[in-house]
């Protein structure tokens, strides 16, 4: 984990070189910029967690650079303002402007370091506070006692000690954010960011600026790449990733840098790529859909997380989990289920694993009364609609899952069932479902539907 990286702004060399030497004694990394060009520059070049601003410099005032970051998608971190002359109405124009606090000269050391720490703290906590709001599953622990999750818990443990990069396979909604959380709460990147993207819900045309950030004359955007320095980078549906973006990102694992988009000068990043898919990514490679000079940096250690129904005894521990989750953070009414329900829902396939158990858990407790579950309740609430493939099984199809993977889910057991009643015929499936045979080809393929080759 890297140390927070502060950048110090003021034309007063004694200053400038004295605070420097305080903050590098207390363990941080510093920058120190001598005027308000420089501090553009400074900022440029590399993303600071602090920033320490003089107001009084002769080129640019710090409060013009305030009101330009602030103008420019908001303060890239706090900024403590320092100021020889200050006025009540200097001070409250920067605080205005997002400034975290103000601090007279001369200098109290120890004030500075208090604000330092306090800021750098406040700023900490803000992040988690997000991360924890967008993450809808705070779990410290993936739950569950079988064998299955105990060896892939301990598994994660043994690779959290190591810096690698590490490619998740899994199906939708069957823990993989979870399990890179507690990959990450293990590792010695803990105290660093965990910053997620979820690949599949950028468009084409933002990806790049939302990863690498970008430049603009004087205006700099932080991608998400250096939003996860020190940290974590946690790539959702990866195989969703544009070839130009694939290549892009093949250049940060390679060099540890990368050029933001508009910019001039490389940016140096220390960071941990966890990358999760639910698709074949050898397949996606043999489609020549993703790169595979990628996809072998990606797949330095290769972790599969379970199926819900390949572990079923862990059910009971789910729902409890979830019962006394919705409880506590929700103030749902508390209910317990009855053994003839665990049962049940022990037999039940969820076909949208641990996410369709934790919305089956919080519909039961908003829709239904009384202390317990019983299992004529949960036949009820499961709401799943078979569709036929063949003529001997059905498919359970969730209306727990998202738009994306419900989509997915359904064109596989439509497909399946028209290249059944096609006689395993590539070329009739394509007349009777109306598409292209090359585009079908590639469906199915994505898809991991088997067929014949070549045959009409």
């Amino acid at each position: 984990m890297s140390a927070a990286h502060i950048l110090v702004v003021d034309d007063e060399p004694d200053i400038r070189n004295l605070v420097q030497e305080i903050l590098e004694d207390e363990g941080y990394e510093v920058g120190v910029a001598d005027s308000g060009e420089a501090a553009r520059q400074a900022r440029r070049a590399r993303r600071p967690d602090l920033i320490l601003l003089d107001i009084w410099m002769q080129d640019v005032d710090g409060i013009t650079l305030l009101r330009e970051w602030s103008e420019s998608g908001g303060l890239p971190c706090p900024v403590i303002v320092m100021s020889g002359h200050g006025t009540v109405e200097t001070a409250v124009e920067a605080t205005r402007l997002g400034a975290y606090d103000f601090i007279e000269k001369p200098i109290s050391l120890a004030k500075l370091l208090l604000t330092v720490g306090r800021a750098l703290e406040a700023d900490k906590l803000q992040k988690e506070n997000v991360g924890l709001r967008r993450q809808a599953e705070p779990v410290l622990e993936p739950v569950g006692r079988s064998t299955v999750l105990q060896q892939l818990r301990e598994q994660v443990k043994r690779l959290a000690q190591h810096d690698t990069w590490v490619l998740m396979r899994g199906e939708p909604g069957s823990g993989k954010k979870t399990f890179a959380h507690y990959l990450h709460l293990n590792s010695s990147r803990r105290d660093g960011p965990f910053v997620e993207v979820g690949v599949g819900s950028i468009s084409r045309e933002n990806s790049a600026v939302e990863l690498f950030g970008s430049e603009e004359g004087d205006q700099v955007r932080y991608g998400r790449l250096e939003q996860a320095n020190g940290g974590v980078l946690y790539l959702d549906d990866i195989a969703d990733m544009d070839p130009q973006t694939q290549a892009r990102l093949l250049g940060v694992l390679q060099a540890h840098s990368f050029l933001r988009v508009g910019g001039r000068e490389p940016v140096q990043v220390d960071l941990r790529i966890i990358a999760a898919t639910h698709r074949d990514l050898e397949e996606e490679v043999s489609a020549s859909r993703f790169r595979e000079d990628l996809y072998y940096h990606l797949n330095v250690v290769p972790l599969k997380v379970p199926a819900l129904r390949e572990h079923l005894e862990d059910v009971p521990d789910l729902l409890n989990y979830y019962a006394d989750y919705f409880a506590d953070r929700e103030n749902l009414p508390y209910r317990r289920f009855s053994l003839a329900a665990q049962n049940r829902l022990r037999n039940y396939p969820w076909p949208g694993n641990v996410r369709e158990l934790k919305n089956l858990v919080q519909r039961l407790l908003i829709l239904g009364s009384g202390e317990t579950i019983e299992v004529a309740e949960v036949e009820a609430a499961l709401s799943v609609q078979p569709i036929r493939v063949g003529a001997e099984r059905g498919v359970p199809l969730s209306f727990d899952l998202p738009l994306r993977d419900a989509r997915e889910q359904f064109e596989k057991a439509y497909l399946e069932h028209q290249l059944q009643e096609s006689g395993g015929s590539v070329g009739k499936l394509a007349k009777l479902v109306g598409m292209e045979r090359t585009h079908l080809y590639r469906k199915l393929r994505a898809l991991g539907i088997e067929f014949k080759k070549g045959g009409d």
